[in-house]
């Protein structure tokens, strides 16, 4: 049950995350869709992701927290990340398979499949202070 998935671990526990049972959140023209590859026992400072974006699609995500980091590395497909900066400026970076990008996430950015098929990528956020 989900009940189970959120419950909180004991210490030194283990957690298996059945992929049937996974928390995933889907985007309204179900484009995007990013899994979460975490228990949810309590604050963090770190999550994992699965995420899927469909050819040719684009998914554009605001600013998170000041400080926060995200850690991303494609594993099917190619991928153009824009990080928007202040002054107008926006960073333009296309990554391939197996390519990884690390950035300061607290701005704007988007995330644009430049093939047809799925890109499926894995994701690491690291933010500057517990998040709940």
């Amino acid at each position: 049950t989900f009940a189970t998935l959120i419950q909180t671990r004991e210490a030194g526990g283990t957690t298996v995350l059945a992929e049937s049972q996974a928390k995933v959140l889907t985007n309204q023209a179900g484009t995007f869709r990013s899994r979460a590859l975490f228990p949810f026992d309590g604050p963090r400072r770190a999550e994992f992701y699965e995420l899927r974006l469909s050819g040719h699609a684009t998914e554009a995500a605001d600013a998170h927290a000041p400080g926060t980091v995200e850690n991303l590395v494609v594993v099917e497909g190619a991928l153009e990340i824009q990080i928007e900066r202040p002054g107008g400026h926006a960073e333009l970076h296309k990554l391939e398979t197996g390519d990884a990008i690390v950035f300061e996430a607290d701005v704007p950015h988007s995330y644009v499949n430049v093939g047809t098929k799925e890109c499926v990528m894995y994701l690491v956020m690291t933010y500057a202070e517990a998040s709940g």
